[in-house]
């Protein structure tokens, strides 16, 4: 039996079309961009070495990555909403797989961040079109439990990241991070061209060329200038351009985008989107997320290795057993949000994952080991998945068709800047500190992402406590 079709829609390609099939197709491009960071963190010293880096050209190794991921976002989901989400996804992957071997034959730093940030951008392609594309292959009373093996596939990336980034560089060096990518990309495009359905926009949309310039000049201000703020010491990037100065320049390009999007007839970003409740709840709480563990991770990483004497591996692989957790409650929390409130779910991971961190906070005393971190770990990973599922799921319901893919940009857009926040807020207090151990300064720097949950529970309580439509 073929499904109806949302309004406003052409048919999807082909009514054999298999949803599950194709939500694992999908799964294996997101699965690459979400490995993508924690394997290429473990790479640092190999990389430094090998190419005589200095720290500063190896941080930007990732830095550029975050910052090309982040910035298109929004357009990359309009560009879904245009041609069709199918095609910007195969679009997506086959460039990020080309990119992963331009990476791989780098021979220079400078090289290399130029690569990666061209992985970036074509690892934003891809990411909106997952979600765009599991709202139009499930119906609402079973778009939680696919909603949920996108979450644990997230999760699931996390955890193997340290870990196999470890192995691979052991074996290869660092250019084995990249060449992984190639047959594994390969495989995943064939799987999306033949399984993905191929829905088209019922009409024509045009893009908004200035809103394009006014909000990739703006993000790419605020991105760079909070994540970069810290390593120019908030003062002088180059000549007159200061960090303050893109900060102030980002602000003033969002304000002109979105006065635009306000008179525009085909707005890049669509206003009345923002007065849907749930999705604003959403997002601003995603963003919330993205800054927790933008601010838990960094602080955690000094400590086990500054404090403790943990190698990368070791202090990678402390952590696997929390997103091993946060992938199975992931998949627990896509099943259950079909049937039960997800403000409750999301609501309660936010909870847990403030009673974690502030646990860690009280445990890192000077001298303490690093086993007693686990079991607040833990209480972390199951927060981690009872928030992650239900967001992107609360982000999209009430939606009609021709918003998902603009609504799946924002979404992603406020998380990575959430996370680019969090990232520069707890380097700073990491960097204010005065006097005293790597433990004390952690023990500082967790307060803001103790700070970013507690809003992030306070938008959840934004969200109507409605439960998602069911069968029959």
């Amino acid at each position: 039996m073929t499904r109806e079709q949302p309004p406003g829609a052409e048919p999807c390609a082909g009514s054999s079309t298999n949803p599950r099939a194709a939500l694992y197709a999908l799964c294996v491009g997101f699965f690459m961009i979400c490995l993508d960071a924690p394997v290429v963190n473990v790479a640092v010293p190999d990389l430094r070495s090998s190419l005589g880096a200095s720290l500063n050209s190896a941080v930007w190794v990732n830095s550029a990555y975050a910052l090309s991921y982040a910035v298109p976002l929004i357009l990359a989901g309009r560009l879904g909403d245009r041609y069709g989400p199918k095609r910007v996804f195969l679009t997506g992957l086959a460039a990020f797989t080309l990119a992963s071997l331009a990476c791989a034959l780098a021979p220079g730093t400078a090289a290399l961040i130029t690569t990666r940030s061209l992985q970036g951008v074509a690892a934003a392609l891809m990411a909106p079109q997952v979600m765009t594309l599991i709202v139009h292959l499930f119906p609402a009373e079973r778009r939680g439990r696919a909603l949920g093996v996108y979450g644990a596939v997230g999760g699931a990336a996390l955890a193997a990241g340290p870990l196999l980034g470890g192995l691979l560089v052991t074996a290869t060096g660092w250019r084995g991070i990249f060449l992984v990518n190639v047959p594994v990309g390969a495989a995943g495009w064939i799987a999306a061209y033949r399984l993905l359905p191929n829905r088209r926009p019922a009409r024509e949309h045009r893009l908004d060329a200035w809103g394009i310039v006014l909000s990739s000049l703006g993000l790419t201000a605020l991105v760079f200038g909070v994540q970069s703020g810290e390593a120019y010491d908030w003062g002088t990037v180059a000549g007159p351009v200061t960090i303050p100065g893109l900060l102030v320049f980002g602000v003033l390009c969002l304000a002109a985008f979105l006065g635009r999007q306000r008179y525009g007839t085909e707005p890049l970003l669509p206003l009345r989107l923002l007065h849907h409740r749930d999705f604003s709840a959403a997002a601003l709480a995603g963003g919330a997320m993205g800054a927790a563990m933008g601010g838990l991770f960094l602080p955690l990483m000094i400590y086990l290795q500054g404090d403790l004497g943990y190698g990368p591996t070791a202090a990678g692989a402390l952590t696997v057993p929390t997103f091993v957790l946060s992938s199975l409650c992931a998949r627990a929390a896509g099943k259950r949000s079909d049937t039960t409130s997800p403000r409750l779910l999301a609501g309660t991971g936010f909870a847990l994952l403030a009673a974690g961190v502030g646990t860690l906070a009280a445990l890192l005393g000077p001298g303490a080991g690093g086993w007693p971190l686990v079991p607040p770990l833990l209480v972390c990973g199951i927060g981690i998945g009872l928030v992650s599922t239900p967001l992107a799921g609360v982000a999209v319901r009430t939606l009609e068709p021709g918003l998902v893919g603009a609504a799946s940009g924002v979404f992603h857009t406020t998380r990575q800047f959430g996370g680019a926040l969090g990232t520069a807020a707890t380097g700073m207090l990491l960097e204010a500190r005065v006097a005293g151990s790597a433990a004390t300064a952690t023990q500082t720097a967790l307060l803001f992402p103790v700070a970013a949950l507690l809003v992030g529970l306070g938008c959840c309580t934004l969200i109507r406590p409605t439960t998602p439509v069911r069968p029959g």
